[in-house]
């Protein structure tokens, strides 16, 4: 560093002459410098705004280059503004404002997450930041013409905390990393309480078994040396935690934990000097390896818990096989895809974007991505996802999405945002236990003067045991914990949970209410019956039918091609489409028509009695005679009937509300047995259908898939989305259903009133040992030792109970 001799003829940061006309300075470490240019001084000010002054305390000579002058720490942080870097963990929701995904290290506690939180809402520019818990994954939206990634990362490293990009690949790192580290701990915790433990057992026993004065203090002595690495090492997240607790005016649960252990740690040391009176060694250490074991396994526990969500972003390759202009294959690294690209995807491959097939045909694996366990039929034409795996032959397919752009990092951002989003119950826990340690330290205090005029010889215990036995960790954890294992269980099932209160407003769902088109039928026509002519065969009659409708792009053709496999259809020569009739061509050298009756009108067409209602017919004939009706409507999904009468078990009323016609409606009311239905609505209309339903006081949970479905699903105290629907609904709801099971709606419901129910309990057991436990603390009728195994396994039971929804 500069001599300060030289500071007043050289520049602080580079070290250059200083013009005698120069006005730059810049205050460093608690000083005025000069600056030789405006360019040092913009440069030194922002080593300084971005929390780096110790670059100038440790750096041993001036720089040499321009290059030297910016701190790598510094520099690689700006990196992180370049859009190129962005590409793999920013997405671009609106022009600009951006959200990006990150990690962030040092996360031990639920104040830790209010904190950061809290913090980077206050910088301007920041429209939103979210952290769950469970992933230590934060969600930071910002506008980019007011705020710089770079500067969001460096307000995160001022509170202590260190922030970067998302990969699963590094976040399992990471995982790896802090799992290893939180075992060390927990070790030693166990060797120091082990050692130290049998040494109490000669202070138990005391003189009246012949422990001499002089060999109770050398175990005095030797307890002191065997606690100091479970206090110094082992203890080091609880002082952290509540360091920071206080320096930003808050409490948490180390506080107590804290004061406990160093209170505890103090007067025993002092008791070791003097050399006469009780140490507790014993337990402070017990304490401290109880501790660690419960939040390691309630950090296995929320690990589990997301870890289907993990999964999503490890299904993604990180190399792919691209072919060129010439069809030459190549693999490439993922980052090095763009949009357009053409991919090679071989048998028994992940697929590195979304993307549609060009050429070939085979089944994907969508398993992970919509809970459904048989695989999906890919053709030409047809979407495949990131993430899914190829079954049984290549598949060429175009890229429409990669990154953040696909539908797996969608559903992550789902996830997290539903994760991050506390539900009310969790929040209520939240406030209790804030206010409950501030009580308990209060009553630290009083219980302390009064024991110090009653006893003054027991107070120091008295405080020990009510510091350690009061602390809310159970309370804290009763809701999140069962939250975060419900879950993980619905996403197991294809159900996804895009809002934090979905599982609490399951529990008083009194009516839930469908749409019909999408909902409760697959959406789309399909062929219900065939009716021949001339003793002609439906199934001969059916290839052909299917072998013309390639040549067609009527939404209709779709349900003729998806019949039968492209394998068994002809080759069509000489189509000539004919708008709003359908088309005629050759097949196997025989010429054919398809469409209505517009098509061919020099035939004579038979009426055809019992149509369903909205059902479409479609006629095949050739030159001379009709060959085939085909009936197209659209079906009910499988499991609706059952699941209505499910839900009517468990006396929950069911309603329709679509905008189909009547007739329609009536139909498909009548199969599914709803007797309460509504047609031809409007979007206004069907919410204020729903609004009247919840005026009754009806909790009503809304099912739907369309764009006019998005302000009823908004509307209703809980909403359900069809996976396949429309990306407006998938927004609006607050579960999305990523398979075609409807029967995953029961399931949910039922999962949700189990969860409430085990966070009540969890509450009840947490509220009432707190009762219990804190009047035989400050009356003294428990030992510190007895203090520290009942709040590790007040704790323990609360976790084991929430895991019982896994």
């Amino acid at each position: 560093m500069n001599k300060p001799q030289d500071m007043e003829a050289a520049c602080y940061h580079c070290g250059l002459p200083v013009p005698g006309n120069s006005h730059f300075h810049a205050s460093i470490l608690g000083e005025r410098r000069r600056m030789c240019c405006h360019g040092c001084q913009a440069v030194a000010e922002s080593i300084v705004e971005n929390g780096l002054e110790s670059y100038y305390q440790h750096r041993t000579e001036l720089p040499k280059t321009a290059d030297e002058l910016v701190p790598e720490e510094l520099r690689q942080l700006e990196l992180y503004d370049h859009p190129e870097v962005q590409k793999s963990f920013v997405h671009d929701e609106s022009g600009d404002v951006l959200e990006a995904s990150l990690i962030l290290e040092g996360i031990t506690c639920a104040a830790c997450i209010w904190l950061n939180e809290r913090h980077l809402q206050q910088l301007d520019g920041v429209v939103s930041a979210s952290i769950n818990y469970s992933s230590h994954r934060a969600r930071v939206r910002w506008d980019d013409r007011k705020i710089r990634l770079s500067h969001i990362l460096t307000e995160i490293r001022k509170l202590g905390y260190h922030a970067h990009p998302f990969s699963a690949q590094q976040q399992e790192a990471v995982r790896e990393q802090q799992r290893r580290q939180d075992f060390r701990r927990l070790a030693i915790a166990g060797l120091s309480a082990a050692q130290v433990m049998m040494v109490a057992v000669a202070f138990y026993a005391g003189p009246a078994q012949g422990l001499e004065p002089a060999t109770e203090q050398l175990l005095r002595w030797f307890s002191l040396v065997m606690t100091l690495p479970a206090m110094i090492y082992s203890a080091w997240p609880f002082y952290q935690s509540a360091w920071r607790s206080i320096t930003h005016r808050t409490v948490g649960m180390d506080v107590p934990i804290s004061l406990g252990l160093v209170t505890g740690f103090i007067g025993s040391v002092w008791v070791t000097f003097q050399g006469q009176g009780i140490v507790y060694y014993d337990t402070l250490t017990m304490l401290i390896f109880f501790l660690l074991a419960t939040r390691y396994l309630e950090r296995h526990a929320r690990e589990k818990s997301v870890e289907a969500a993990e999964n999503l972003h490890r299904l993604i390759p990180p190399m792919a096989t691209r072919l060129d202009e010439q069809q030459q294959a190549s693999i490439v690294p993922l980052h090095d895809l763009r949009m357009g690209d053409t991919l090679l995807i071989k048998p028994g491959e992940a697929i590195a974007g979304d993307g549609v097939v060009t050429q070939g045909e085979s089944q994907v694996d969508e398993a992970l991505l919509t809970g459904e366990s048989h695989p999906v039929p890919k053709q030409p034409g047809t979407y495949v996802y990131a993430g899914s795996v190829n079954y049984e032959s290549p598949l060429q397919i175009k890229i429409t999405g990669l990154g953040e752009q696909t539908v797996i990092a969608g559903i992550a951002r789902l996830l997290d945002r539903a994760q991050a989003e506390k539900p009310r119950l969790a929040r209520v826990a939240d406030q209790v236990a804030v206010y409950f340690t501030s009580v308990l330290l209060l009553a630290v205090i009083v219980i302390g003067l009064a024991w110090w005029w009653i006893a003054p010889e027991r107070c120091f215990e008295i405080i020990l045991a009510v510091l350690v036995v009061s602390c809310p960790c159970a309370l804290s954890l009763a809701a999140p914990a069962a939250f975060a294992a419900a879950g993980s269980h619905l996403v197991g099932r294809g159900v996804l949970l895009t809002r934090g209160h979905a599982l609490e407003s399951l529990a008083r769902v009194t009516h839930v209410v469908f749409d019909k088109t999408g909902t409760l039928t697959m959406g789309h026509p399909r062929i219900t019956n065939i009716i021949t002519y001339q003793g002609a065969d439906a199934s001969e009659m059916l290839r052909i039918a299917a072998s013309l409708e390639q040549a067609s792009e009527h939404p209709l053709a779709r349900s003729f091609t998806d019949a039968v496999p492209a394998a068994e259809r002809s080759i069509v020569l000489e189509a000539n489409n004919q708008p709003g009739r359908g088309l005629s061509g050759e097949v196997l050298g025989q010429r054919y028509f398809i469409g209505n009756m517009a098509l061919n009108s020099t035939l004579i067409y038979p009426e055809i009695a019992g149509l369903e209602p909205g059902a479409s017919i479609v006629w095949l004939s050739d030159a001379q005679q009709l060959l085939a009706a085909f009936v197209l409507a659209d079906t009910m999904r499988p499991g609706v009937t059952a699941l209505i009468d499910h839900l009517k078990a468990r006396k929950i009323a069911v309603s329709i509300l679509s905008g189909d016609t009547a007739s329609s409606v009536q139909h498909f009311a009548a199969v599914a047995g709803i007797g309460d239905w509504q047609a031809g609505l409007t979007p206004e209309g069907k919410l204020a259908a729903l609004r009247d339903m919840q005026q009754r006081g009806d909790v009503v949970a809304m099912v739907g898939d369309g764009i006019n479905d998005a302000p009823v699903l908004a509307g209703a105290q809980v909403s359900f989305a069809m996976g396949n629907g429309t990306q407006m609904a998938r927004a609006s709801g607050d579960i999305v259903l990523l398979g075609e099971s409807l029967q995953e709606i029961e399931h949910a419901l039922v999962t949700g009133r189990f969860t409430v129910s085990v966070v009540r309990q969890n509450f009840t057991w947490a509220l009432v040992y707190n009762a219990v436990a804190l009047p035989f603390a400050a009356t003294g009728l428990i030992a510190p030792w007895m203090a520290a195994i009942g709040m590790s396994v007040s704790s323990l039971i609360v976790i084991l109970n929430a895991l019982r929804l896994r």
